[in-house]
């Protein structure tokens, strides 16, 4: 069993990485994900977190409220907070290809340097009234096979009273893997990204309305 899982008190799932996590506001996230946070870096693992840029400096303070050691961390490189708009939201759109290519690109970097990367992102940033956001979905079931080649465990964390329960849902669909009250476990919701993109696909076709923030892509009756 992995130490992540151990501590989160979950159990192995083979190669999954990828987990949804819904919470009600920032305390919430940071009393469950501190032994997550922490255990990395106690392991000399990278901690990478991709944050609202207007709420960079409070979510630091977050951290080192909860006793994480975020000064050495960051110093060394260990822990490296991102602004989204400096991942998700260059230039001031999305462009999913692009950012597919990111973490790609981001997860190989951290490997050559470090055992195991650890992510926490924050995916507020699909309620900005920005070009591609309609494109979340789409994303994170695309996110699948880039995460499959890499030893990285990413928690798309997601706040539950800014999103509505049939994207929350949709949202569901497309991690293998989901936290709920503290405990991380296989999702039963969980399709396979082959069977979402044609979903996503076929209803582009028949132009229904795309937007996974104002009205859902994915039926899910």
């Amino acid at each position: 069993m992995d130490s992540y899982d151990r501590r989160l008190a979950l159990g192995a799932f083979g190669r999954h990485r990828h987990i949804c996590a819904f919470f009600n506001g920032p305390d919430e996230e940071q009393r469950i994900l501190r032994p997550f946070i922490e255990e990395g870096l106690i392991a000399g693992e990278k901690s990478l977190h991709l944050v609202d840029p207007h709420a960079h400096d409070d979510y630091v303070n977050r951290l080192r409220a909860s006793k994480i050691s975020v000064g050495p961390a960051m110093a060394t490189g260990q822990l490296e907070i991102v602004p989204w708009d400096e991942a998700y939201t260059r230039g001031g759109a999305f462009n999913q290809d692009a950012m597919l290519s990111w973490v790609d690109e981001r997860l190989t970097a951290n490997s050559a340097k470090y055992p195991r990367t650890r992510v926490v992102a924050h995916m507020e940033w699909a309620l900005l009234d920005l070009p591609g956001v309609d494109d979340l979905l789409e994303y994170e079931t695309r996110v699948n096979d880039v995460l499959g080649r890499h030893d990285a465990p990413v928690i798309c964390a997601y706040d539950a009273r800014k999103f509505s329960a049939s994207i929350a849902l949709d949202i569901m669909r497309t991690h293998p893997l989901i936290i709920i009250g503290g405990v991380l476990q296989e999702n039963s919701f969980y399709a396979s990204p082959d069977d979402l993109l044609a979903e996503i696909h076929e209803s582009r076709r028949r132009r229904l309305p795309a937007s996974p923030i104002h009205s859902p892509v994915i039926s899910t009756a």
